[in-house]
């Protein structure tokens, strides 16, 4: 089996409430903290790379307020905001993807750096790359190369030629997901059904790509949902006139034969969790719809208790072959000793400023032996990041062009 990990490390500086981290991401993890300690900060920053992308870094920006809404507000007054990703792709090319964007007066941005390297694994001469400059592309492996801007991503330019389109094809079809129930109950414009959007608008037509296209995950999906709602037997995409929605049958009392639902009848915690369940598995057959990253807000919310350890099972069997990315702040989602302590990332507010960290010495103990789950810690409020090794991450760890392979 192919490793799933594709983000194998992330660097922030100066996104909205966090200054800086440098965090390593494994096949499944839990960034773990209570409601306004920036947990969401994380994953909006790389759901940020993912619609740069796919629309405009403008418009990106432009949709969470303006670039005076992202970067960090506080004493010293920063200018600009930067990400970096390590990242490793299944044809076996590893490299470091990196921007910084400044503010500018009257609400206006810059991209004042932006850095891209490709190489091979255990092929220290067998580079491909580009760096750009304030617009101005200062150097690129290819011969012919398309002009840069100030206000665009290198990349989707760069996308034209053969050895940064994967790259750009994975980041832009990560998946970031705060479903939202409404929007799944409403009639549908049918669309590629490629990859789920962020609050589930899409997903009777997901869903009809992968009954035809994947059916052992379809099955899967509708297998777990049957043990979040009792009855469940069969999910299917109907049209309606020029647009869609999804129908149920389910068991009902003491009849032998299924009702029949239309989304717009079931409740929100039936559409929500099968919103989740098919962010996770969209991707699972590995081919040329494949999703490489799939972050969630709070999968627990509107879902009985009592399904939290069924989404925790899909979240775990989703991601032997989908890496995940899961805030949440729920004991029952996390209460489960097969949760070991490297899949936890701690998150705290600090005076306002966002800390992400491992967990401190005192939790990874007693996980590793045993005596508490993370859902019994979170209970405890005893969920904190290790700050000693925080605060002594080496400066060249938050350096987003440090010259250093992933």
């Amino acid at each position: 089996m192919s490793d799933p990990i594709f983000l194998k490390r992330v660097v922030l500086n100066n996104y909205k409430s966090i200054k800086e981290c440098s965090v390593r991401l494994g096949t499944l993890t839990f960034l773990v903290g209570q409601n306004g300690a920036g947990k969401s900060n994380f994953l909006d920053a790389l759901r940020l790379i993912s619609e740069s992308l796919n629309s405009s870094l403008e418009h990106a920006l432009r949709d969470r307020g303006g670039i005076n809404e992202v970067r960090r507000r506080s004493s010293g007054h920063p200018t600009h905001f930067g990400i970096r990703l390590d990242w490793q792709l299944a044809d076996d090319t590893e490299g470091i993807y990196a921007f910084r964007v400044g503010a500018k007066k009257k609400g206006g941005f810059e991209i004042q750096q932006e850095d891209c390297r490709i190489f091979r694994k255990n092929q220290l001469d067998d580079e491909e790359s580009y760096s750009v400059e304030n617009g101005v592309l200062k150097k690129c492996s290819a011969k012919v190369a398309p002009p840069a801007s100030t206000d665009r991503l290198y990349l989707v330019a760069a996308s034209g030629l053969p050895p940064f389109r994967p790259l750009y094809d994975a980041l832009s079809h990560m998946g970031f997901y705060n479903l939202n129930p409404d929007e799944i109950r409403e009639l549908q414009l049918p669309d590629s059904g490629e990859v789920l959007k962020r609050d589930g608008s899409n997903l009777a037509s997901v869903l009809s790509v992968m009954a035809t296209e994947n059916q052992k995950a379809h099955k899967r999906i509708v297998d777990f949902l049957s043990k979040v709602v009792s009855g469940i037997q069969s999910i299917e995409t109907k049209h309606v006139g020029k647009k869609e929605t999804l129908e149920f049958r389910q068991l009902v009392g003491t009849n032998k034969d299924p009702w029949r639902f239309m989304a717009e009848n079931m409740s929100d915690g039936t559409l929500r969790a099968l919103g989740i369940l098919t962010a996770l598995f969209q991707s699972s057959n590995g081919g040329p719809r494949k999703v490489p990253f799939v972050g969630i807000e709070e999968p627990e919310v509107a879902v009985h208790p009592g399904a939290a350890g069924i989404l925790r099972d899909g979240l775990r069997s989703a991601s032997m072959k989908t890496q995940m990315a899961v805030t949440s702040h729920s004991p029952d989602l996390l209460d489960d000793k097969e949760i070991d302590d490297r899949s936890i990332l701690a998150v705290v507010s600090r005076n306002g400023e966002t800390k992400i960290g491992p967990l401190d010495t005192a939790g990874r103990t007693a996980i590793r032996d045993r005596l508490y789950t993370a859902g019994e810690l979170l209970r405890l409020n005893q969920i904190e990041p290790d700050e000693t090794v925080v605060e002594s991450t080496p400066p060249n760890q938050f350096d987003l062009f440090a010259d250093s392979r992933p």
